[in-house]
């Protein structure tokens, strides 16, 4: 028996020959969205996060989750069964993109197999929605947004978005409301947290059997050999520099793409990274830190702070082993708060020569001081309307997306990179944003392109 696949376009073509009942999801029309108009999607990588871009499909629909992939039999069967009808589950990822089936490829594996997997979905046709931190290195971020503009494909950052206060905070710096040169401050004291403490990597992993369901080798892919540990894999892998960068790229992209889209540095990079950590910094696991700048040829300055008076160990536990940091900061956190404005963090999120915003983590709003500004603001020109990522997808509009795209991502957190290259090595690092490349720096240089464990490559 022949089976042949029923699409829109044959079903209208046979309809002057025989009398057929065409479903109303299939036409659209008035409450109704064609299938045409909804991308389909295959998500790469399952864990807690993946699993929230994992549909469940329709029973009486065509299927929009139509793949599914991971390297773990457990939390691929789970991610199937969560789909329903019509997905598949796919253990390589590389079936996944000779199917003409698959519009987006969602990719919410750990970093260290992010650039791969984007840059194989985008050479065969697919757009991409990539979970953060962009990539593990700069030089992989480079090669992705590279590609995603000479392949036309629409490659999206999945942050906390643009919108909110990060879209005041536009409004206010285009006008000039608050001056330049423009100081940032991200940290707990002001409204922005960087889980330095979840994300510690460990220096005691005793070597132990890989489960069953777990391809190790392939999990590991592009990353250095390593024995199996499972604070290695699944969720606490931020705490190594073999897959991540630790809370500074987990939490850091959220706040610093907004940051760059508020202050218009989207096409932008620093000039200066300092950092300060304990020292020697661990090879392999991600261990506390205290503060970086990172500094603008504009002037622009901007400072992460992990909020932490003592940090504690790698272990992730206080105690006779712990490292305790209590080096002071430079300057004192300014702890004023704007007059009438109680509800505001207590140190300013960005100031300038001419006055003050604070952000409120509770409502998720700004404040100004003076107060006033506030109302300034609100009559100052709005930034151009963005959209979101499906609309991106079906209508391949030019319009500014809510979700950074490949460039503008690969630039808001490149210099969380070079925080933690600076972090790494103990000192500070020079960059040139233009042929982004380390300035008078072989081994930091070496880090902003890590080799891939063969056969794995750009």
């Amino acid at each position: 028996m022949v089976t042949l696949r029923l699409t829109r376009r044959r079903l209208l073509r046979a309809a002057p020959a025989a009398v057929i009942v065409v479903p109303r999801y299939v036409l659209g029309g008035p409450g109704h969205t064609p299938p045409s108009a909804v991308p389909t999607r295959a998500t790469v990588g399952t864990g807690a996060v993946g699993m929230i871009h994992v549909l469940a499909n329709t029973p009486d629909a065509p299927p929009v989750q139509v793949a599914v992939c991971d390297v773990d039999r457990r939390r691929l069967a789970a991610a199937a069964a969560k789909a329903g009808r019509g997905c598949r589950a796919i253990a390589d990822f590389r079936r996944i993109m000779d199917r003409t089936d698959v519009d987006v490829v969602v990719v919410a594996t750990p970093p260290h197999w992010h650039a791969l997997v984007t840059l194989a979905a985008v050479r065969a046709g697919k757009d991409v929605l990539c979970e953060k931190p962009f990539t593990r290195s700069i030089a992989e971020g480079r090669a992705v947004a590279d590609a995603a503009r000479r392949y036309g494909r629409v490659v999206c950052v999945h942050t906390m978005g643009r919108d909110g206060p990060w879209r005041t905070l536009r409004k206010a710096v285009t006008a000039g409301v608050l001056g330049r040169p423009l100081t940032v401050r991200l940290g707990p004291a002001s409204g922005f947290g960087f889980k330095v403490r979840t994300w510690l990597g460990r220096t005691d992993l005793a070597p132990q059997p890989v489960p069953a369901a777990l391809d190790y080798d392939f999990w590991l892919g592009p990353a250095p050999e390593q024995p199996y540990h499972p604070h290695r894999v699944h969720r606490t892998f931020r705490g190594y520099w073999d897959y991540d960068g630790g809370g500074l790229t987990d939490m850091g992209q959220h706040w610093l793409d907004g940051v760059h889209y508020a202050l218009g540095l989207d096409d932008a990079g620093p000039v200066h990274v300092s950092a300060d950590g304990p020292q020697p910094a661990h090879a392999d696991a991600v261990g506390p830190w205290r503060r970086a700048v990172i500094e603008y040829a504009d002037g622009t300055r901007i400072t992460l702070e992990s909020g932490e008076a003592e940090v504690v160990g790698r272990g992730g536990e206080r105690g006779a082993e712990a490292e305790r940091y209590q080096a002071p900061f430079p300057e004192k956190p300014d702890t004023r708060q704007t007059p009438g404005r109680p509800d505001a963090a207590p140190a300013p999120f960005v100031e300038g020569p001419a006055g003050r915003a604070f952000f409120d983590p509770r409502r998720h709003r700004l404040t100004f001081d003076p107060p006033h500004f506030g109302e300034v603001v609100d009559a100052c020109v709005e930034p151009p309307a963005t959209i979101e990522f499906p609309e991106a997808v079906t209508t391949r509009s030019s319009a500014p997306t809510r979700l950074p795209g490949a460039e503008a991502a690969h630039r808001s957190v490149t210099p969380l990179h070079l925080a933690n290259l600076a972090i790494r090595l103990g000192r500070a690092i020079r960059w040139d944003p233009s042929a982004e490349r380390v300035v008078g720096d072989d081994a930091a240089e070496c880090l902003v392109n890590p080799p891939m464990r063969p056969p794995w490559h750009l």
